[in-house]
C-alpha cells in the first residue's frame, strides 16, 4: 500500500436528464462513472443526499486499482457514514485484500467530520423497490410481497453493454413495474491487468446497488427498499489476521445496520432500508422457492451468465461452478430429481461425480474455505445434503448419498431452526411475514 493518493473528484447529479456522474482519481488517472437514473424527481435535497451516498460507496470499484494507504475525500463526512465508509473498504474488500495480501485496515481517509443536518425525505407513495437479480433469494421476496404491497416496483442495474438475459427472462414472470439503471464504469477498469497493472478482485457491488437503489426510491417517491440478503450472508469464509473475511459483507446484517443509520442521518426515518429474508435460512428460501414452478425452467443463478462482456456470458447453467453446485444442493431436499435436471439441461451438478470437491467445501468436508461465492453456510448446505439424500428419488445419487453417509447426523430440530425465522431481525411489521409476528 504506497503511491499516490486515491481521491474523491467530485459529482454531479444533473436534474434534466436524470444522469449521475462521479468522478474519482489516482495520481495522474482520473475515472467516471455515470449512472442513467431514469424518470424521477432529481432536483430535491433528498435526491442531491441519496446521490451523495451512491458517490461515496461506488469509489471502491475505481480504489481497488492499487489500493493506496490514504483515501481523500472532497465531501465532509457525518459519524455514522465515516464509520460505514471505513467498513465499506476494508471489510467489504476484505477478499480482495486476502487475495492481493494487502492489510486494508491501514487505510488513512481523509475528510471533514462534521454532524450536518440531512434532508427531512416525504414520500409520496406507501411501496417497495425490490431490487432484483433473478435468482431464488430475489424471487422468494417478490412473491412473498407483492400481493400485501401491490405498489411493488423491481430495481435492476443494467451494465453499459446490454442488459443480463438469466434477469430479463425472468421478470415478467413476475408481472412488476421495473425500475432501471443503466451503470456505466470507466473502461479503464477492463484494460488488460498486464497492460494496465491494477490489481484485481471481489468488490462489495451489493453495497452500491443498495445505495442505487435508495436514490431510485427517493427519485419515485417510495416509502421502503426491500433487499433479499438472508441470514447466513453475514458468516464469513475464513479469519485472517483476527479479522472475518466475507465475500458477502454487503449482503450482512453489519452492512445493513451502517447503511441504514446513512440514511437516516442523510434523509431521515420515512425511506427505510432492510431486507425481508434476513431473519431466514438458504434453507428456508429453496422450501419455498419450490412452490413456485412458474420460475423453475426460466432463473439462471449461475455466475456465468453475469459478466458485463456479452461475449463472455453463456446462455444456460454450467452445471460446475460453485454457485451452480449450491443452488442444485439447496433445492435437491424440496423439487424432484427429474425437475432439477430438466432444470440444468442434463449438466445436474449432483449427477457428476468430478464435482465432489466442490460439494466438499459447501459441506465443510474439505481442508479450503467456503467458496468465495454467494452461497450459504456449512450448516445449510449439511442439512440440505441430509434432507436430499433421504428422498425416495435420490437413491441413485451417488455423489450426494456419499456426502451424506460422510456428514455428522443432523436432527430434526435442527432442519426445524433452520427453517424458523431467525431473531432478533430489523424487518417492519408491515413486512414481517405471520411467522415473524408470533
Amino acid at each position: 500500500m504506497s503511491g499516490p493518493s486515491f481521491r474523491y473528484a467530485g459529482h454531479e447529479l444533473d436534474a434534466s436528464d436524470g444522469v449521475l456522474r462521479c468522478r474519482y482519481a489516482l495520481g495522474d488517472r482520473s475515472f467516471a462513472e455515470v449512472l442513467e437514473l431514469g424518470e424521477g424527481d432529481w432536483d430535491t435535497p433528498a435526491a442531491i443526499e441519496a446521490a451523495r451516498l451512491v458517490y461515496l460507496l461506488a469509489a471502491v470499484s475505481y480504489y481497488k486499482t492499487a489500493a493506496p494507504r490514504r483515501v481523500e475525500l472532497d465531501v465532509a463526512l457525518r459519524p455514522a457514514e465515516r464509520d460505514a465508509l471505513v467498513e465499506h473498504y476494508v471489510r467489504g474488500l476484505g477478499e480482495f485484500a486476502h487475495h492481493n495480501g494487502i492489510d486494508l485496515g491501514r487505510v488513512e481517509f481523509a475528510a471533514e467530520t462534521r454532524d450536518a443536518p440531512g434532508a427531512d425525505y416525504v414520500p409520496r407513495t406507501a411501496a417497495p423497490l425490490v431490487p432484483f437479480g433473478g435468482g431464488i433469494d430475489s424471487i422468494v421476496t417478490v412473491e412473498s410481497l407483492k400481493g400485501r404491497h401491490p405498489g411493488a416496483t423491481l430495481f435492476v442495474v443494467e451494465p453499459h453493454t446490454e442488459p443480463f438475459a438469466a434477469i430479463e427472462g425472468v421478470v415478467p414472470i413476475t408481472g412488476l413495474p421495473v425500475a432501471r439503471v443503466r451503470r456505466s464504469i470507466d473502461p479503464q477498469l477492463f484494460e488488460d491487468p498486464a497492460i494496465s497493472g491494477f490489481l484485481q478482485g471481489h468488490v462489495p457491488v451489493t453495497g452500491i446497488i443498495t445505495a442505487l437503489a435508495t436514490l431510485v426510491a427517493i427519485g419515485r417517491g417510495l416509502d421502503a427498499v426491500v433487499m433479499s440478503n438472508e441470514w447466513s450472508a453475514s458468516v464469513g469464509n475464513l479469519v485472517v489476521g483476527g479479522r472475518v473475511v466475507n465475500h458477502q459483507y454487503s449482503k450482512s446484517q453489519d452492512f445493513e445496520e451502517r447503511f441504514a443509520r446513512m440514511v437516516r442521518d442523510a434523509l431521515g426515518d420515512r425511506i427505510r432500508v432492510f431486507s425481508f429474508l434476513r431473519p431466514y435460512s438458504e434453507l428456508w428460501v429453496a422450501e419455498r422457492f419450490a412452490r413456485m414452478g412458474e420460475y423453475h425452467r426460466a432463473f439462471r443463478s449461475c455466475n456465468r451468465a453475469f459478466p458485463i462482456d456479452p461475449a463472455r456470458r453463456l446462455e444456460h447453467w454450467c452445471g460446475e461452478c460453485d454457485k451452480c453446485c449450491f443452488i442444485d444442493l439447496v433445492l435437491a431436499p424440496f423439487m424432484a430429481r427429474v425437475e432439477l435436471e430438466a432444470v440444468f439441461a442434463g449438466r445436474e451438478p449432483l449427477a457428476r461425480p468430478e464435482l465432489a470437491d466442490r460439494f466438499e467445501r459447501l459441506v465443510g468436508l474439505s481442508p479450503d474455505p467456503k467458496p468465495f461465492e454467494c452461497v450459504g453456510e456449512v450448516g445449510e448446505c449439511r442439512a440440505a445434503a441430509a434432507l436430499g439424500a433421504v428422498r425416495g428419488d435420490r437413491n441413485e445419487t451417488a455423489l450426494l448419498q456419499a456426502l451424506a453417509a460422510r456428514l455428522p447426523a443432523v436432527s430434526p430440530a435442527e432442519v426445524a431452526m433452520l427453517l424458523a425465522p431467525h431473531r432478533p431481525n430489523d424487518v417492519p411489521d408491515d413486512y414481517a411475514t405471520e411467522d415473524q409476528l408470533v
